[in-house]
């Protein structure tokens, strides 16, 4: 008991100690003036090691003492894990930390890891997401809000069914969280009820455009969607001449529509003959790698020619779409779905909303002609494919949306299109001109993302995404035009929603395409020589992805990877995550 005192006074001193030194290292990290007192140097150089050693014998005894039960260490074990693997927590040390943790571990976790390597990784994500330059157009940051929500009580209930028509009891407040995620949703795009109504049940994207096409087509009905080289999704109905990729295109016939690939733009004028000639009942317009505006008013135009529902995949640029700086397709479309996730800034989830109320006025009867997609597109999620929806993402979804009704989220929306803008014109223009001299697809951008073209620079996308991802990036090998297999990806996505959330500007994005360029030079460099290496063991295909990836490793070796990726995390690391009390 007397050495469990004195260690835990011990403990408290190496705390405040500690942490006083780490507020002087945040005070000079922020700008502010360079300490040099005594609490600094202590802090950050002595204390932090002395606590930890101080901890660890602490834990040692308690262990002994309580003769294996660990839960009455698991608050130390949490400390310990604060302390040595956050590096803003005494950052001189931090490699030294995470080496005695590493051996911590081992000595006290293992045979039974699980909680403790959980939390490990959790800590190491946290720390990849701080010091790492996010350029995947698909991802973002949510805030705090959403963060609690998701990880509340609400996943603890069953509630099959609807609001009101449930198979399980005890679902009063699980309905009105459904009901007010459902009216705000509604709110956020500008629908009146009268006219639209929305499922919130769905858990992600593609499963939602499938239970859209099965309330919509019967099986082997046709659809038409976006090649997925061509900017298109999987969920689309992708397939290739010899096999049926998405399972889409097994429940349904599938045929796609392209772009113009001297313009980069959707061939309208082609995607109407098409559809003359196949007849299509339903026809998807949305994009995962389309940098353009939809012209959802010609995609109506063509639907009406033919008898076909619009179906408009909002899944990238929903939040684009609820801020009103770009043009929405509920105008249009007889369903539309989306994501959550992405520009909207919500939880991983999904939405489908479809039309209600009068549809036309029969010509002969002069009678009303009702809407009829409710009950099927309800049916199709539950109980046609789904079981319990997860109402923790439902009650996150409701907190995001109104969240995304603010004027802060315009403003985050507009900043969404300006970086973009800047990004891709540092990428875009010629040499001459002050750019990059990259081959912009459609040559630039109306939204969140911004797809370049590889092929001139002799490399692919799966080759530059690895590289930029050794030093700190992480973008997302694409098809484009061109390309002979969405198996062998010419190109590269790249957008601006997630880091602008963090704070980036238009300047920001000048310095990020000219680090995306300095991987593309590494990148052409590293292929060479993997090549020569290859060669120089016989190797059959010398020039593979591969080969590529098998010389290249993990970088260690590659002083220009080194120096680069120290350069990204140290100055990405100066932004705040949505979550951090500077933000």
């Amino acid at each position: 008991a007397i050495g469990l005192f004195t260690y835990c006074s011990l403990a408290y001193i190496g705390i405040h100690v500690s942490l006083q030194g780490s507020l002087e290292g945040s005070r000079s990290s922020l700008g502010g003036v360079q300490s040099s007192s005594m609490w600094y140097e202590i802090g950050n150089e002595t204390s932090g090691l002395i606590l930890i050693l101080i901890l660890f014998l602490v834990f040692h005894d308690c262990r002994v003492s309580a003769k294996g039960s660990a839960h009455l260490f698991r608050p130390l074990f949490h400390v310990l894990c604060l302390l040595t693997c956050d590096p803003s927590f005494f950052p001189r040390i931090w490699s030294m930390r995470t080496l005695l943790f590493t051996a911590f571990c081992k000595m006290y976790l293992y045979p039974a890891p699980e909680p403790g390597v959980i939390l490990i990784r959790l800590v190491q994500e946290k720390r990849r997401q701080k010091h790492f330059i996010n350029l995947i157009p698909s991802e973002n940051f949510t805030s705090q809000a959403v963060l609690d929500a998701l990880g509340s009580v609400m996943q603890n209930k069953y509630s099959e069914g609807y609001p009101g028509a449930r198979y399980y009891g005890g679902n009063e407040f699980i309905d009105e969280a459904e009901r007010l995620c459902q009216s705000r949703a509604l709110q956020t795009f500008g629908l009146k009820e009268a006219e639209w109504g929305v499922n919130v049940q769905p858990l992600s994207g593609s499963p939602a455009n499938l239970y859209a096409y099965s309330a919509l087509l019967n099986t082997h009905d046709r659809l038409m969607g976006l090649d997925l080289p061509h900017g298109g999704h999987l969920s689309h109905g992708y397939q290739t001449p010899t096999k049926k990729i998405s399972a889409i295109s097994k429940y349904f016939e599938t045929f796609p529509y392209r772009l113009d690939e001297k313009t980069g733009l959707i061939d309208y004028a082609k995607l109407e003959d098409l559809a003359m000639l196949y007849r299509p009942k339903l026809i998807v317009a949305g994009t995962s790698a389309y940098s353009r505006l939809i012209d959802y008013q010609r995609m109506r135009e063509i639907a009406n020619n033919v008898g076909a529902y619009l179906l408009a995949d909002m899944a990238h640029i929903s939040g684009l779409v609820a801020a009103s700086v770009i043009p929405t397709p509920f105008e249009y479309a007889d369903v539309v779905t989306t994501t959550t996730h992405k520009s909207l800034r919500g939880p991983r989830g999904a939405m489908i909303f479809f039309r209600k109320g009068v549809r036309r006025v029969n010509p002969k009867t002069k009678e009303n002609e009702m809407w009829n997609l409710e009950e099927p597109i309800n049916s199709s999620v539950f109980p046609g494919h789904q079981g319990g929806p997860h109402n923790h993402t439902i009650t996150a979804l409701a907190v995001a949306l109104k969240q995304a009704q603010s004027p802060e989220f315009r403003s985050y929306q507009e900043a969404v299109l300006t970086n973009a803008k800047a990004f891709a014109k540092r990428l875009g223009d010629s040499k001459d001109k002050g750019g990059l001299g990259y081959t912009i697809v459609s040559g630039g951008t109306d939204n969140h993302l911004v797809l370049v073209d590889l092929k001139p620079q002799g490399v692919d996308g799966a080759r530059v995404e690895r590289v930029l991802e050794l030093v700190g990036v992480a973008s997302n090998k694409n098809t484009v035009p061109g390309d002979k297999s969405a198996l062998k990806p010419g190109g590269l996505r790249m957008g601006t929603p997630a880091m602008t959330t963090r704070g980036f500007l238009a300047d920001d994005f000048v310095r990020v395409a000219d680090v995306v360029n300095r991987a593309v030079t590494i990148t052409q460099r590293l292929d060479k020589s993997a090549k020569e290496a290859a060669e120089a063991k016989g190797r059959k295909n010398p020039g593979s992805v591969k080969a590529f990836m098998e010389y290249l490793g993990e970088g260690e070796s590659e002083r220009e990877i080194i120096q680069l990726r120290s350069e990204v995390e140290e100055w990405v690391g100066t932004f705040s995550l949505p979550w951090e009390s500077s933000a």
